[in-house]
């Protein structure tokens, strides 16, 4: 009888439990939390050694009542309720109610509980028993089992249980259905059952594959598509309820990011049953309710993610989005995607931002569905008009950002790689007869150019593009002739600049929340307009005072480092295309101007100012979220989901449209051409004469005057390029000593790192290996010469010693001769001899002796004259290699006069 006295006085511990625990909660009592442990301790007890089976029974229901309304409770539970549950759910599947108990009580200790105090860093007790739940090696395989049980409130309570699994240990929950034998299979059949267990189970299964690929395999394989467009044809489609907007978000999970399911899908039951959710009838044109426009974005944003193709970098990608534009449009979807964005301007904001996207998805990179949306009609006769004039007329009037971003985005995928669109819009820019502004705003008769041209000159005064009042007509040259186009965009960016508002809350210095947006739009048409166009560089330059006007820009504070930074690439741009060659207007030119009004450092700065926005706004900008039914419960109104996603600037979505990834990468490799274009024309000269080695040479007929006067005008000229690129580099060095300081050494020698600096440091590095080559080249001439220079050397001392020998020869017969005449003289005396005339023969000697080396000398200063002339070329040549000549010919001769001096000194 223990048991019945035990069972009596559980209510009054149970009351008393409740009293304490709340109090224990409120006041955070160490008493309460003991009498929670222990009192968990004993239901926990009859429930497993019960005898009774109504006394367990009862114990269930008032363990799941206390952990459910106590965090103390729920922390006793999870410490030791686990294996006496599970032990529940696998041996008494019997018992119905208690099994019911059972997972009601496991659902209740995995919900948290809203405390009125409670610290930060405190143990939430709902977490830390789902990581124990899941931990449990038995307890996933054992819940699905239980979904095939017939009772209504196990399956109902098992999907509860499995939704609490999911939301606090997802991976371990999607590891263990993985892992079991027709896991998915069985949360499949859930959808089929009763409408309250299909929702539950519909609900668990978009949670279950937001991430997990191989659940979304499997999910597919099981026949979702079918299942999700049968339930969201069930509940009325569009006009549903929060199950069609699960279900929508369902297949989104399945076909983001997964070309294989995209093709599947189209393959299966193909794209009929999704554009049907768009489908609006006229008659029911207001009924716009909350749940309605969350159900329309959703499937929009299904459209969207179906004409993306696939994840980014998937070799399949652009055929996946060729193949499912063209089921689209086989389907008709345009005709409802310009009800929604274009025509029907009663709908919501977000319906029509959204329509608008799928359009400009719809329609890039394919030229037949361009031509397809160029030939649309909106609107019913008689006011019907062209569908890219309707959108137009959006962006002329529309008072929100998102939406003049959204149809700004049509134009943009309508106009990339369409030459005959382009050329189709561009032809019908011609000047209206009447530029007032009723006809904009009232007729439709006007065409696309025309209403364009319009916009640009009768905005309203109180309008924000006031700054575009300036009459077509009325802007004449001297001659006569209108102004063009091009110059009227100039004037526009220096009067949006000086209308610019004043209000301080509005001003940012990286013009992402500027209000004033008109600037750097015309800034960034200027510079996709002057991009790889001579022409229109000239026609730019034409006006000395535009040049004058963007160094201001660039230099000043007053724009913002948006703009700052597309006119730093109109400049460059003048600099890269450049084909003229008058001065003040080539490259030169605007180099200088740019050297000396704000510095080649601070001007390539505004380069990395443009890119830390690019970087900092797509590494912030979070991606594109639908709301979810936690999110649309809260909402108010259809207008708060405008704002969910389709502002990815944070504050202006207009420059959202500008700093789009394809004009990103433009940029990027537009700076890195400028940055090369401007170094390599700052570092060289004007002239670029080049200095060839013939240019060295006399030429045939000059005479020496005009040789070397050519020559010395030639010097002349390379000295004054050598200053003048001294002087450059001597400014750059004091930059970057101002800019860098200390750290410009180190930044030197330190390894590139970005693709722009190993360039440079490529270039330096064929530059030195060039150098080296030339001096090897000038080392073999070198050397070339020192060997010439010691050949002729040796001719030299030859003929030296030539001389000498002859020398010799003459101091002989001079001897010879003076023997003689003492034989002559000693005959004399003697008598003897007959007598001869001794001064006749003296002299016919002397005669003889002198022609012989005239003769000889003669022969030897020809040669001398020759090899003189020789030693003088060389003399000069190396001189002009830095050779010390006098160094080089220094002894030669000394030894060889010695002998004559002597014998001068004997004589």
């Amino acid at each position: 009888m223990a048991p019945e006295a035990r069972f009596v006085e559980e209510p009054v511990i149970g009351d008393e439990l409740i009293h304490q625990g709340l109090g224990g909660l409120l006041f955070w009592g160490d008493d309460s939390a003991l009498d929670e442990d222990s009192h968990v301790e004993r239901l926990l007890d009859r429930i497993s050694n019960g005898v009774l089976a109504d006394d367990r029974r009862s114990a269930m229901t008032q363990l799941q009542q206390v952990v459910a309304e106590s965090s103390s409770a729920q922390l006793a539970f999870g410490a030791m309720g686990f294996p006496v549950l599970l032990s529940v759910l696998k041996e008494e599947s019997d018992d119905d109610e208690m099994i019911r108990g059972a997972l009601e009580t496991l659902v209740s200790a995995l919900t948290p509980i809203d405390t009125v105090m409670g610290q930060k860093n405190e143990i939430r007790p709902a977490t830390m028993n789902s990581d124990l739940l899941s931990r449990e090696s038995e307890s996933i395989p054992l819940l699905l089992s239980l979904l095939s049980e017939d009772d209504f409130y196990i399956r109902y309570y098992t999907l509860q249980l499995l939704t609490a699994l999911l939301t606090h240990s997802p991976n371990r929950l999607q590891e263990a259905i993985l892992s079991t034998p027709r896991g998915i299979t069985r949360l499949m059949d859930m959808l089929m059952d009763r409408e309250v267990i299909r929702n539950e189970a519909l609900l668990l299964l978009t949670y279950l594959t937001r991430e997990a690929e191989e659940i979304q395999k499997i999910v597919v394989f099981e026949g979702a598509f079918e299942k999700i467009f049968s339930i969201i044809k069930e509940e009325g489609g569009s006009d549903g309820g929060v199950v069609v907007q699960d279900c929508i978000e369902l297949l989104n999970n399945l076909i983001r990011n997964n070309a294989s399911n995209q093709m599947l899908l189209k393959e299966t039951i193909g794209f009929e049953p999704l554009i049907s959710i768009l489908k609006l009838h006229r008659g029911s044109a207001y009924n716009f309710t909350q749940q309605k426009t969350i159900n329309l974005v959703h499937a929009l944003e299904t459209v969207d993610v179906l004409l993306m193709g696939g994840p980014e970098g998937e070799p399949t990608r652009d055929a996946n989005r060729l193949s499912n534009q063209a089921a689209f449009a086989q389907n008709r979807i345009l005709d409802h995607l310009l009800m929604l964005g274009a025509e029907s301007q009663w709908a919501p904001v977000t319906v029509r931002c959204k329509a608008l996207r799928c359009i400009g998805s719809l329609v890039i990179k394919n030229s037949q569905n361009c031509d397809a949306v160029a030939s649309k009609l909106v609107g019913e006769e008689p006011h019907a008009e062209p569908a890219l004039n309707a959108i137009l007329r959006i962006i002329l009037r529309t008072s929100i950002s998102q939406e003049f971003t959204a149809a700004n985005y049509v134009f943009k995928c309508f106009c990339e790689k369409n030459a005959d669109g382009q050329a189709m819009l561009a032809s019908a820019m011609t000047q209206p007869n009447s530029i007032s502004q009723r006809n904009l705003q009232d007729d439709g008769t006007l065409s696309f150019g025309s209403m364009l041209l319009q916009a640009l000159v009768t905005i309203e005064k109180n309008e924000e593009l006031e700054v575009l009042q300036v009459k077509l007509d009325a802007a004449m040259t001297p001659l006569g002739s209108p102004e063009p186009l091009l110059h009227r965009l100039v004037k526009y960016v220096a009067f949006a600049a000086s209308t610019k508002t004043k209000d301080n809350d509005q001003t940012n210095t990286n013009g992402s929340r500027d209000g004033s947006y008109i600037q750097p739009i015309i800034l960034q048409l200027l510079v996709t307009w002057l991009a790889d166009c001579p022409n229109a560089v000239c026609c730019f330059l034409d006006a000395p005072s535009h040049l004058t006007y963007i160094l201001d820009l660039i230099s000043g504070s007053h724009a913002c480092v948006f703009a700052r930074g597309l006119a730093s690439l109109i400049l460059g741009i003048c600099v890269l295309h450049n084909n003229s060659n008058e001065n003040g207007r080539d490259s030169f030119a605007i180099v200088d101007a740019i050297s000396q009004k704000i510095g080649l450092t601070s001007y390539f700065a505004k380069f990395d100012e443009l890119q830390k926005i690019f970087k900092s706004h797509f590494s912030t900008s979070a991606p594109v979220k639908l709301p979810t039914r936690s999110s649309s419960a809260s909402m108010l109104d259809s207008e708060e989901v405008e704002n969910d996603g389709l502002d990815p600037m944070q504050g202006s979505p207009v420059l959202a449209a500008i700093i789009d990834p394809t004009f990103v990468n433009f940029v990027r490799r537009l700076e890195g051409e400028i940055r090369e274009k401007v170094v390599d024309t700052y570092s060289r000269t004007r002239n670029q004469d080049a200095a060839v080695p013939a240019e060295l040479e006399q030429r045939n007929g000059e005479v020496d005057r005009d040789y070397i006067a050519r020559l010395k005008s030639f010097l002349e000229k390379q000295c004054h390029d050598m200053q003048d690129l001294l002087t450059r580099n001597a400014t750059l060095a004091e930059e970057l000593v101002r800019t860098a300081g200390s750290g410009a050494l180190e930044a030197i020698t330190e390894k590139p790192s970005s693709g722009r600096e190993r360039l440079q440091s490529e270039a330096l590095r064929h530059e030195l290996h060039g150098a080296a080559r030339q001096l090897e080249t000038l080392k073999v001439q070198k050397a070339k010469i020192e060997e010439e220079a010691g050949y002729y050397r040796n001719m030299t001392g030859k003929l030296e010693a030539d001389l000498k020998s002859l020398s010799d020869a003459y101091n002989s017969l001079e001897q010879d001769n003076y023997r003689l005449e003492s034989e002559v003289k000693s005959l004399r005396k003697g008598g003897n001899s007959p007598h001869y005339d001794l001064e006749a023969i003296k002299a016919e000697a002397r005669d003889e002796a002198q022609k012989e080396s005239e003769v000889e000398l003669n022969d030897l200063l020809v040669c001398l004259g020759q090899e003189q002339s020789k030693v003088e070329k060389l003399s000069t040549r190396l001189v002009e290699l830095g050779e010390d000549v006098d160094k080089l010919l220094e002894g030669i001769g000394d030894d060889a006069g010695l002998p004559d001096e002597e014998d001068d000194g004997g004589d």
